[in-house]
């Protein structure tokens, strides 16, 4: 548990990308995290494309630099997009709940089992929630009414630094009963 929160102390959004290439070994681990993370009634309303190609990866950056925002995004040696796909709930859940109903959480946890096993990794990463949609539908050939969660930038952080955590206290965040 002590690993753990120490991993949580130390992860944040990288703003800064180092030159250097990122293993695929290691984009696979990342994507098997968030495969395993928690699901609502194990939905799995998820799936993952992984963009590892310079090229393309550079086509992703650009998509994702949206009114001034997330230019050091430019700098990721790769992205994972986190896509919404269609929740199966078992019979008797699914004829009282839209079966979409987890399906934003869900997304959100697979998001950051990805980033928690990057940072494990020594990988930076950075959640992006600002994206032209439809240009990364088209790059990365996805279906246009498909529903995006976010993308995540990876790659080895330029500056290691561990910049102090802006949170509030544990008194304001939390109410104990």
């Amino acid at each position: 548990m002590n690993d753990f929160l120490e991993l949580c102390k130390v992860r944040q959004s990288c703003r800064n990308f180092a030159d250097k290439p990122l293993e695929h070994e290691k984009v696979v681990k990342c994507i098997e995290a968030g495969r395993l993370a928690p699901s609502g009634c194990n939905a799995q309303p998820w799936s993952f494309v992984a963009v590892e190609t310079p090229e393309l990866a550079a086509q992703v950056a650009q998509a994702c630099c949206q009114m001034g925002a997330n230019a050091y995004a430019a700098g990721a040696k790769a992205f994972i997009v986190v896509l919404e796909e269609r929740a199966t709930l078992m019979p008797r859940i699914s004829s009282i709940m839209d079966s979409q109903y987890f399906a934003k959480n869900d997304m959100g946890a697979a998001a950051v089992s990805i980033c928690y096993a990057a940072a494990d990794l020594g990988i930076g990463s950075l959640i992006i929630g600002l994206f032209d949609r439809e240009k990364l539908a088209e790059i990365l050939d996805i279906p246009y009414d498909k529903r995006f969660g976010c993308v995540i930038a990876l790659g080895y952080q330029a500056d290691e630094t561990i910049r102090p955590k802006q949170r509030k206290p544990l008194e304001e965040a939390a109410r104990f009963v």
